[in-house]
C-alpha cells in the first residue's frame, strides 16, 4: 500500500490563532508547512517558536504562486477572510480560516460557492465544536425540551497586547461579530431550529474607535421553535470581570450551566484559554413530587477532558486533514457558519436602525 503524499500547507497570519494552528501541524506526520505568511515581523517570531526555517513572505499571492500549497490556513484580520479564501480557492487550495467565515452574508456564499466550483474544502475555526464538554453541554440542553432559553456572553477586560489586538479586529468586527458566532452556532445546534428575528443594543465606550464603531453590544434572538436566546460582549479596559462567563440553558425539563469557577476568577477575562474551559456542569432537573419538592438533586458533571487552547487547534487541525483525506461532506458545516453569521451581522442591523431585524 503507497502512503498518501503529505499536505503541504501555508500559514496565512502570524498571530495568535496562526502560531496555534502552525504548532498544531508541526505536531502531524501527514502535514508539511510549505511557508508563513504576514506583513509584520510575526513570521520571524513563529520560525523562532517553532524552531524552524520555513521560507516567509510578505505578499499572500506571492507565497502562493511560489510555495503552490495543497492548503492554506488563514488566521488573518476578518476583512481580509473572503478574499484571501477566494484567491486559495481558485489556486486549487483547500482552505481553513478563522471564524468568521467573510464580513458579510454575501461574501460567505461567495466562498461557499467557490470551493463548490473548485471541488475544494472549506473548514471555519468553530474550536467549540471540537470540545468535548461543549459537545455534552449542547447534548444535555437537547434533552431539556422546547422551547429553550440560552444565556451566553464573553466580556473581556483585555489591556496591553491583547487590547491592542481587539481594537484592530473592530476595524471590521463588533464583539458580537467577532465572539458571537461562536455562541449563536451553539445555540443553533442546541435548538436545531431556524432564526426568526434578531434584537439588539451597542454602545461606544471609548474614544480609541471611531465615531459609528462598537465595544459592547448585547443581542437577542428568537428561533422559530419557541427558543430565544441572548449573547453578549465587550472588548476593553473599562469592561468588568464580574459577569464574563455565562453560560446557561433553561428548558421545560431543567437547566444546564457550565459552571467554570477558575476560568471565572477575576483578571482570566482576556486569557484565551479561559474562553474555551468549562471544568463542570451542573445539571438541574425540574420534575417534582407530590409534595412539590425536587425529586433529583442537581448533578455535577466533572469535565475530565479538558482540552487546552493549543489541543483544540490541534483536534480543528485533525478534523480539517481529515475531511480533506476522506472528501467528507461538509455542506451543512458551511450553512451553519453562514447561518450564525447571518444573525450577528443582523444584530449590528439591528442597533445601527434602532429596530428588530426579522429573516
Amino acid at each position: 500500500m503507497v502512503a498518501e503524499a503529505r499536505l503541504r500547507v501555508l500559514i496565512v497570519g502570524c498571530g495568535n490563532m496562526g502560531r496555534s494552528h502552525a504548532q498544531a501541524y508541526q505536531q502531524m506526520p501527514d502535514c508539511e508547512i510549505c511557508g508563513l505568511v504576514a506583513r509584520g515581523d510575526s513570521k520571524q517570531q513563529l520560525n523562532a517558536l517553532l524552531e524552524s526555517e520555513y521560507p516567509l513572505f510578505d505578499d499572500f499571492e506571492q507565497a502562493l504562486r511560489i510555495t503552490q500549497p495543497d492548503a492554506v490556513c488563514l488566521s488573518t484580520w476578518p476583512d481580509t477572510h473572503e478574499a484571501y479564501a477566494l484567491a486559495a480557492l481558485a489556486a486549487g487550495c483547500h482552505v481553513f480560516l478563522e471564524k468568521p467565515l467573510a464580513t458579510s452574508v454575501a461574501g460567505a456564499e461567495r466562498v461557499v460557492e467557490a470551493a463548490k466550483q473548485a471541488g475544494r474544502q472549506v473548514v471555519v475555526g468553530y474550536i467549540l465544536r471540537h470540545h468535548p464538554s461543549w459537545q455534552q453541554f449542547i447534548a444535555l440542553a437537547q434533552g431539556l425540551g422546547k422551547p429553550l432559553v440560552m444565556r451566553m456572553n464573553l466580556n473581556q477586560q483585555s489591556v496591553g497586547d491583547m487590547w491592542t489586538v481587539h481594537r484592530h479586529l473592530m476595524d471590521s468586527l463588533s464583539p458580537i461579530v467577532d465572539c458571537g458566532v461562536h455562541y449563536l452556532d451553539v445555540m443553533c445546534q442546541m435548538t436545531q431550529a431556524n432564526p426568526v428575528s434578531v434584537s439588539a443594543i451597542g454602545a461606544r465606550l471609548t474614544e480609541a474607535l471611531p465615531t459609528g464603531r462598537m465595544n459592547y453590544g448585547q443581542l437577542q434572538v428568537r428561533f422559530d421553535d419557541g427558543s430565544v436566546g441572548w449573547y453578549e460582549a465587550g472588548w476593553g479596559p473599562m469592561i468588568s470581570e464580574t459577569a464574563f462567563f455565562v453560560k446557561d440553558v433553561i428548558g421545560p425539563k431543567g437547566a444546564v450551566s457550565i459552571v467554570a469557577r477558575q476560568a471565572a476568577e477575576s483578571g482570566q477575562s482576556a486569557n484565551v484559554d479561559s474562553h474555551t474551559r468549562t471544568e463542570s456542569l451542573r445539571l438541574h432537573l425540574a420534575e417534582l413530587d407530590a409534595d412539590q419538592q425536587f425529586i433529583h438533586e442537581d448533578r455535577w458533571i466533572d469535565c475530565q477532558d479538558e482540552p487546552d487552547h493549543l489541543e483544540l487547534c490541534l483536534r480543528e487541525q485533525v478534523f480539517f486533514i481529515a475531511a480533506i483525506r476522506s472528501r467528507q461532506d461538509l455542506s451543512q458545516h458551511l450553512a451553519d457558519a453562514i447561518n450564525s453569521l447571518r444573525i450577528v451581522l443582523a444584530a449590528e442591523e439591528s442597533i445601527q436602525s434602532q429596530r428588530t431585524v426579522n429573516f
